[in-house]
């Protein structure tokens, strides 16, 4: 279950680095800030996931 979970934090990760990535500033500076803040917070959740996986085997 955890590894499930953290198999989708792992994506969620790759789409928002792809969504700063080609963020323009066209489309608003309040969206990088977002992507960033949601980034950071599922980097956060990815690092408690993969301990919690590891204090498992």
């Amino acid at each position: 279950m955890r590894q499930d979970e953290a198999r989708q934090v792992r994506a969620r990760i790759a789409e928002l680095e792809r969504t700063l990535t080609v963020a323009s500033p066209a489309r608003g500076r309040q969206l990088q800030q977002d992507a960033g803040h949601e980034l950071r917070n599922a980097k956060f959740r990815l690092e408690l996931l993969e301990e919690c996986i590891a204090a498992m085997h």
